[in-house]
């Protein structure tokens, strides 16, 4: 049984000095899935590993996703029969033994709008989707006539459609998975650093030896040594790649995915929905009270930081939406807008939607492997990839991937402990959906949040102004998930960013107060988090009334970077 680290300031501290000076065999740049995927992996293969990220784990392109575990369904329709069988196997993984907790099915329905040719050709591609691993641990899909099409999803008009099937995938909160994933690999011994930019590679003649660091939060810097330096840095990777001075094997361009998120009853439907665009495919996705409604696929080259959604991408989204709804949805029905940027392999295509979703994999020089593209689906694949390209700079026998065998922790126990929702509903006083929402997030780890709330009853109740979290889930974010900042909670271990109509704001107070109990922060300090967050809000909002990407970029960028004002602090 393996022991499990808090994220807390104490581990923080330690991973920094062992940082300092230190040696690994594999530093991995970069805490989106796909680096957390390798630490696990290498961690669980035996080998020393520190992950280190500028920013906060997931705070990239793996907390703004679609938040599905997916086959892809488009990608038979370009013949990519490698890839989806890959993605399907890996999302079995998810469901059954490594994610139950956080990874949940999830239905779509496909609606038809041609009598004659429609029919058997998505069937075909649902058949063939069900056969290649699609129907194992869901359902197969179902046809529909428009009489039983509406009535699971009276949100449609009857005349966008003449017929549907319904079929299953999955999904599941991508920055908690991703964090999950972090937190495993550091109960299995490796070094998790957030906050932590690398500045420099530091290399003896072409080979990459170590990196130079520089921790955002009180502008400390340090060397480390490693065999290995593996670039998992998503969309930075080219400008990563860049500080070795030579070039790399492949390129990686942006697209921007923007999604929209609204209140449930907004769209009256027991099923998400998958329509085709002239582009790609739009999804309504089910997401507890509120449902995500995406995704838009266009090339970006701003900020990689904080990508902005324009005017004119909401604007798209609506329009393709509701050209099926009978109660079209409106601006004013908008809760949260989220945009993230989809590292793509470079060069395949003039087109985003066209570029590849395959990864790949490259040692550009010894002792500096990268790794881009994919899909969220096959981090573990991807990460797996990425360890084997660097055994060749590892010494002694480095052995296999073992990590479709490694369950994230809160997977263990969690069925037995869906058995006993009574008995922990009337040990908390929460009511049975309540204490399902906390094991659908934390799974076995939810004992952790009963130790929290033993010895302080009031960490029960509810946020205020965000009532579908409790306050107990706040301090925990601080105390055992490594989140340094009121955004890390707002925006990634809650998605309280992007559930509310105030974006967060109304109970920023509350947020950071009970954070700031955990982190010795004063009232200075408090304030300063809260009117940075306010600031993000705002910025955010001005973005999407932008009309184009230029517009909304400049205006994005007006908000203060909060872990920018972090060294500041510590200066002073």
């Amino acid at each position: 049984m393996i022991t499990t680290r808090p994220l807390d300031p104490g581990f923080r501290e330690q991973a920094w000095q062992a940082l300092d000076g230190g040696h690994f065999d594999l530093v991995v740049v970069g805490a989106g899935v796909t680096g957390a995927g390798i630490a696990l992996d290498a961690a669980t293969r035996g080998l020393k590993v520190a992950l280190v990220e500028q920013a906060d784990l997931a705070s990239g392109t793996s907390s703004r996703s679609s938040k599905l575990f997916h086959g892809g369904l488009r990608y038979l329709e370009q013949l990519n029969f490698g890839l989806v069988r890959e993605a399907l196997r890996e999302r079995e993984l998810m469901l059954t033994r490594l994610a139950p907790h956080l990874v949940k099915p999830v239905s779509f329905l496909y609606p038809l709008s041609h009598r004659v040719w429609e029919r058997p050709y998505v069937t075909a591609g649902l058949t063939l989707y069900d056969r290649m691993g699609g129907a194992r641990s869901v359902p197969g899909h179902a046809q529909l006539s428009r009489r039983g099409a509406l009535r699971l999803a009276p949100a449609l008009r009857p005349d966008a459609l003449v017929g549907a099937l319904r079929y299953y995938d999955a999904q599941a909160d991508d920055a908690r998975h991703t964090m999950m994933l972090a937190r495993t690999a550091a109960a299995y011994g490796a070094t998790v650093a957030t906050s932590v930019q690398v500045t420099d590679f530091d290399q003896v003649g072409e080979r990459v030896v170590g990196v130079q660091l520089r921790d955002v939060e009180t502008g400390a810097t340090c060397s480390v040594r490693s065999s290995v330096v593996v670039n998992a840095s998503g969309v930075w990777t080219d400008s990563v790649q860049a500080l070795s001075g030579a070039g790399g094997r492949f390129r990686v361009r942006a697209s921007k995915g923007v999604h929209l998120v609204v209140p449930r009853h907004r769209i009256p439907s027991e099923t998400g929905l998958i329509l085709r665009t002239e582009k790609s495919v739009l999804f309504v996705i089910p997401w507890g009270t509120h449902w995500i409604v995406g995704t838009t696929d266009t090339d970006w080259n701003l900020d990689l930081a904080h990508p902005a959604a324009s005017r004119s991408d909401i604007d798209y989204i609506l329009d393709h939406v509701n050209t099926v709804l009978a109660s079209p949805l409106t601006h004013d029905d908008i809760e949260g807008v989220y945009a993230g940027l989809r590292p793509l392999l470079s060069g395949e295509s003039d087109s985003t939607s066209q570029l590849s979703r395959e990864h790949a994999v490259a040692r550009s020089q010894p002792g500096l492997v990268s790794v881009a593209g994919g899909k969220y689906t096959t981090y573990r694949v991807m990460a797996a990839d990425a360890v084997d390209l660097a055994r060749e700079d590892l010494p002694g026998v480095v052995p296999d991937s073992v990590t479709e065998d490694i369950p994230l922790l809160g997977a263990e126990g969690y069925a037995a402990l869906v058995h006993q929702l009574p008995q922990l509903a009337a040990r908390s006083g929460l009511p049975e959906w309540r204490v399902r929402h906390l094991l659908d997030r934390y799974g076995s780890l939810v004992h952790e949040l009963f130790a929290l709330a033993d010895a302080e009853p009031d960490l029960w109740e509810p946020v205020a102004d965000a009532p579908e979290y409790l306050r107990v889930e706040i301090r925990y974010a601080a105390t055992h998930e490594g989140a340094l900042h009121l955004d890390d909670v707002l925006a990634r271990r809650t998605r309280i960013s992007i559930e509310t109509p105030d974006r967060g704001v109304a109970c920023a107070a509350e947020a950071a107060a009970l954070m700031g109990a955990a982190l010795g922060w004063d009232a200075e300090r408090t304030d300063d988090e809260v009117d940075a967050y306010a600031a993000r809000v705002a910025a955010e909002r001005e973005s999407q009334r932008a009309e184009h990407d230029l517009d909304a970029n400049a205006e994005r960028l007006v908000a203060p970077d909060i872990r920018r004002r972090s060294v500041g602090r510590a200066l002073s």
